[in-house]
């Protein structure tokens, strides 16, 4: 379905947006689950959307919800569970692998995770950003690969791509914005981070004392599925991120 043209019950999110509202990784939000209630369902929907993940939300009240990409299903995944919790509006996502704790910050929406739930990811750091932002494509190789550089090492800013290399035919060559490669990076440095990734998108990061670790960024809504009245139990509109206000993250805005 290109430029969004979605149909009712499906939103389209994205998610990690710059500074100036612009880019961010599109997320696909089916709002009633049951009406795809088995994995071969979600997996054809999620292929016909396109996007890296598309969420099915199987309760709207508690925030129990189901993550697919065009070719499997994740028990986590950052930029979907940062786009729901935005969406929701709940500060708890319920998902087999635990609670992921979500609260609003001005304008950003950070979960809180564990890292060990996240896939795995091969971290490779280069010498430089120019290094990052002139990869033609995938490093060759097989594997989901998070390519990453410092911009600014004392501040903690981070140049980054994501290339998924599933070996599958998805379309999905590089992901915009990674959530669950970001907590990773931010997890094996030990430091908060404030990562541009992909075209312009915008991560941060935070982690704690007991091994977890906060992510968070800004939520646009994108497109509503067409027809769409009135929305459902459980679910709140929201207004289009817009640029940020220094004061609501003074030690990590661009």
């Amino acid at each position: 379905m290109n430029d969004y043209d979605v149909h009712r019950g499906i939103d389209v999110l994205r998610v990690f947006c710059g500074p100036d509202g612009r880019y961010g990784n599109a997320l696909g939000v089916v709002r009633d689950g049951s009406g795809h209630p088995d994995e071969a369902s979600r997996q054809r929907l999620t292929r016909q959307l396109g996007f890296s993940e598309t969420v099915f939300v199987d309760d709207p009240e508690r925030g129990r919800v189901d993550i697919h990409t065009p070719g499997l299903r994740l028990p986590f995944a950052g930029h979907p569970l940062v786009g729901a919790a935005w969406l929701l509006d709940l500060e708890i996502l319920e998902l087999a692998v635990g609670d992921v704790f979500a609260r609003q910050d001005g304008e950003f929406t950070w979960i809180t995770a564990r890292p060990e739930w996240a896939p795995p990811r091969t971290l490779q750091q280069y010498a430089s950003t120019a290094e990052i932002e002139a990869l033609p494509g995938p490093p060759p190789g097989e594997g989901w690969l998070y390519t990453w550089a410092w911009e600014d090492e004392a501040a903690g800013r981070v140049r980054a791509r994501a290339f998924p290399r599933r070996g599958e035919a998805t379309g999905i060559v590089e992901d915009e914005a990674t959530g669950a490669a970001a907590m990773l990076l931010s997890a094996h440095l030990g430091r908060a981070l404030n990562i541009t990734q992909g075209r312009g998108s915008q991560i941060l990061t935070a982690p704690a004392p007991d091994g977890t670790v906060e992510v968070g960024g800004r939520v646009l809504m994108a497109a509503r599925g067409r027809t769409r009245a009135t929305a459902p139990t459980g679910y709140r509109r929201r207004t289009p991120c817009r640029r940020p206000a220094d004061r609501h993250c003074p030690a990590r805005s661009r």
